[in-house]
């Protein structure tokens, strides 16, 4: 039975008509950047009945090595193949991820396990505030899954872009580029007006400016598929949307906007803004001021 009212989200009413099931894995990715151990220390006071909680730095992310990667570098494959093991995930099981509302962390791992190969899975739409408001139950109690899990990662990198691939496409300066590039953090770190995390601030030259906040309702709600599709701009003959962000999070936000609009699902720039700026010879684009 497929859970998802559009491809990639479910909702809760839905959720909660599946959580008990014995072939759906439910996992907690909360986070905040600005506390770090605020994720699993929320998991053990409460969660949705059933869940597993999934850290974004230690699960979700590999090791940062200064100088050379991002903040969050993509887990290795088969390190995350023997986490997700761990905790029982088997091919035929159907995944539902949440965290506090908006998402953002959500689509970090509902693009990991597409990009492994697993696609069952679904973003809790409007997340644990949702979850809440419908005044459904919440635990303390720890699941512990029949595991080891037989789930195998299967690459496709295919869905992914490299710094040579997007500097190559700076440096030629085309007038029809293949990738239409979009930056998907608040528009004055795009600017390079305020920028509160990274020691650079600007953006990839030619980029365009798309918040990933714009994809959601006044409730932290994804938007209807076609103003979701109104956001994007479409791309020409040829052409491939490419999502970036500070880090590679919130991108896959953008890219699960988009294939919930319907569009062909962007490649990620998975080291993004904190990997570019590594390497002195990338160009840095800044808005000038007053410039629109």
């Amino acid at each position: 039975m497929n859970m998802t009212d559009s491809h990639g989200l479910i909702s809760v009413p839905q959720a909660v008509e599946h959580v008990a099931d014995a072939d759906v894995l439910v996992l907690d990715v909360r986070f905040k950047l600005e506390d770090p151990h605020y994720g699993a220390q929320a998991f053990n006071e409460s969660h949705v009945p059933g869940a597993i909680y999934l850290d974004l730095d230690h699960d979700l992310s590999s090791p940062v090595v200064p100088g050379v990667t991002g903040r969050h570098p993509l887990p290795d494959p088969d390190v995350f193949e023997a986490r997700l093991r761990e905790i029982g995930l088997r091919r035929g099981d159907r995944v539902i991820v949440y965290d506090d509302g908006p998402g953002f962390y959500s689509a970090r791992l509902w693009w990991l396990l597409t990009w492994l190969g697993h696609d069952q899975v679904s973003v809790m739409d409007g997340g644990l505030k949702a979850w809440r408001e419908a005044g459904l139950p919440l635990t303390a109690e720890r699941t512990v899954r029949p595991w080891p899990g037989d789930f195998t990662a299967q690459p496709d990198d295919n869905l992914l872009v490299s710094a040579d691939e997007l500097m190559a496409q700076v440096a030629e300066r085309q007038d029809n580029p293949k990738y239409v590039i979009l930056d998907a953090r608040a528009l004055e770190r795009f600017r390079g007006e305020h920028e509160p995390i990274d020691p650079v601030a600007g953006h990839i030259p030619g980029a365009s400016c798309l918040p990933c906040s714009g994809n959601l309702d006044a409730e932290g709600r994804f938007l209807p598929p076609q103003q979701l599709r109104a956001r994007f701009p479409q791309p020409g003959p040829g052409q491939e949307l490419v999502c970036y962000c500070g880090s590679g999070v919130t991108a896959c936000h953008n890219i699960l906007a988009a294939v919930v609009a319907g569009l062909p699902m962007p490649r990620l720039y998975a080291g993004s803004w904190s990997e570019w700026i590594t390497e002195p010879a990338r160009p840095i684009g800044v808005t000038e001021p007053g410039a629109d």
